[in-house]
C-alpha cells in the first residue's frame, strides 16, 4: 500500500511537468507544420508594427503627444491600436520589426512581451517578430529575449536557422509562403520573407553607433535566396525569374539616406540612424535579385519608401506611444499586399505585384500613401546604359 501511495504521488507530482512538456512538443509541431499560403482571393497581407516600445503597461506614460492627449496615456494605448488594426485590415501575417519592448523602462522584460504581443497572439493571426536596439535591455539578453518570442502561440519566429552552425545574432530566419491550394503553385513558395538580427550597438571599440548586419548573416542570406531560387525555377511550374522576396530588420541600412521629397513617397524628419560603417548588405541584396523590398523602423518620424537599384527601402513610422514621436503626428503601421496574376486556366498563378499603405491612428485609421513597390511586369527589365564615348 505504501509502495503504491508513493507511486501516486510522485505521478501527480510529475503530471504539471509532463503536461508542459507535451504543451510544448505540441507548439513546436505546430510551428513546423503550419505554414503561409495564399488565400482563394489570389492575396496575401502584411501588417507591419515598428517600434512599440512597450513597457509596463498601463503605468508607463506615453512620449511625444499633445497636450490633451497626456491624461490618461499609456502603453494601453500601443495595445488599442494593435487591436484596431488588427480589426481593419484583417492580415493574413504580422511582423513586429524590433524595440518591440523599451527595455530601460520594462521591470520584467517577459511580462512586457507578454502585453505587447497580446493582440497578436489572441487574433491567432500568424505572425513574427525581429529585435531592435531596445528589447534586451531589461532582465533578458538578446538571446533570452528571442527565446521567450518563439514560445508563444501563433508565432512563426525562430531563434536563428537550424542548418547554421555559426551566425550572429538572433532573429535570422526566412518563411515561406506557398500559392493557392490546388493550383500548380500549391507546392511553390512564391513570396519568400527574410528576416534578419540588425544587432542593437557596435562591438567594435573603434566603430562607434549601431550595430549592422554581419558576413554570416549575409552568407546565410545569399545560401538560402540561391535555394529558393533553385525550387521556384526548376519544374513543376518552372519560372524564368525568382519569386519575389521581402527583408525586414529593424536598422536601417546607410542606403535609406539616399532619399529625400524629391524621390520618395512619405516623409523624412530625422536623421538615418543606421551603422557608421556599411556593411555591405545592400549591395548583397541587389546581387541576389530576389528581395524587392526592406522593411526598418528605428527612425520613428520617418516614414518614407524610396526605390535605389530596383529594391524598394522603406520606414514603418512609429507605431508605440512610449516611443519617441511628434506630437501632432499620428502613431502609424505599414501594410504590404502582395496580389497573385490570374492563369490562363483561371486559377491563381505567381505574385503579379506588391503594393503598400500607411494606416493613422486617427479618428478614421486614414490610410495614406498608396503605392505600387514592384509588378512583374518590371522584372528583369533592364536598359543598357551607355558610359562614355560619343
Amino acid at each position: 500500500m505504501g509502495h503504491f501511495l508513493t507511486t501516486v504521488v510522485v505521478v501527480v507530482a510529475l503530471l504539471p511537468i509532463w503536461v508542459l512538456a507535451v504543451e510544448a512538443s505540441k507548439h513546436r509541431e505546430e510551428k513546423t507544420t503550419k505554414s503561409l499560403r495564399f488565400g482563394g482571393d489570389g492575396q496575401f497581407k502584411i501588417l507591419q508594427v515598428a517600434d512599440m516600445h512597450y513597457a509596463d503597461g498601463k503605468t508607463t506614460p506615453c512620449e511625444d503627444v499633445l497636450p490633451y492627449q497626456v491624461a490618461g496615456c499609456s502603453d494601453l494605448n500601443t495595445t488599442a491600436f494593435v487591436k484596431r488594426m488588427i480589426q481593419a485590415e484583417k492580415p493574413d501575417f504580422i511582423v513586429f520589426t524590433g524595440d518591440n519592448i523599451y527595455g530601460f523602462d520594462a521591470t520584467d522584460a517577459a511580462k512586457s512581451m507578454d502585453a505587447a504581443f497580446a493582440p497578436a497572439i489572441a487574433s491567432n493571426i500568424p505572425w513574427a517578430a525581429v529585435l531592435g536596439n531596445h528589447d534586451q535591455e531589461s532582465d533578458l539578453s538578446r538571446e533570452g529575449v528571442m527565446k521567450h518570442i518563439v514560445g508563444y502561440k501563433s508565432t512563426l519566429a525562430q531563434v536563428n536557422p537550424s542548418d547554421q552552425d555559426v551566425i550572429d545574432g538572433f532573429g535570422n530566419y526566412n518563411l515561406e509562403v506557398g500559392g493557392v491550394q490546388g493550383t500548380g503553385f500549391e507546392n511553390k513558395s512564391v513570396l519568400n520573407l527574410y528576416f534578419l538580427d540588425s544587432g542593437d550597438y557596435s562591438t567594435v571599440p573603434s566603430i562607434p553607433g549601431y550595430g549592422w548586419i554581419k558576413p554570416s548573416q549575409q552568407f546565410w542570406f545569399q545560401q538560402t535566396s540561391a535555394k529558393l531560387k533553385k525550387a521556384y525555377m526548376k519544374k513543376p511550374q518552372a519560372q524564368k525569374t525568382p519569386a519575389p522576396g521581402l527583408a525586414y530588420f529593424h536598422i536601417p541600412l546607410p542606403e535609406f539616406a539616399s532619399f529625400d521629397s524629391s524621390n520618395s513617397t512619405g516623409v523624412r524628419q530625422e536623421g538615418i540612424s543606421s551603422a557608421s560603417v556599411n556593411s555591405g548588405f545592400f549591395t548583397t541584396l541587389v546581387e541576389a535579385g530576389d528581395v524587392k523590398a526592406a522593411f526598418t523602423g528605428h527612425d520613428h518620424v520617418n516614414d518614407f519608401c524610396g526605390k535605389l537599384t530596383g529594391i524598394n527601402l522603406c520606414y514603418a513610422g512609429g507605431f508605440g506611444y512610449h516611443a519617441y514621436g511628434k506630437a501632432g503626428w499620428d502613431r502609424r503601421a505599414r501594410v504590404v499586399v502582395a496580389t497573385l496574376e490570374k492563369a490562363s486556366t483561371g486559377g491563381w498563378g505567381a505574385v503579379k505585384s506588391i503594393k503598400t499603405w500607411k494606416r493613422l491612428d486617427d479618428q478614421h485609421l486614414s490610410t495614406i500613401d498608396s503605392e505600387v513597390l514592384w509588378t512583374k511586369s518590371s522584372a528583369g527589365v533592364r536598359r543598357k546604359k551607355h558610359i562614355g564615348g560619343p
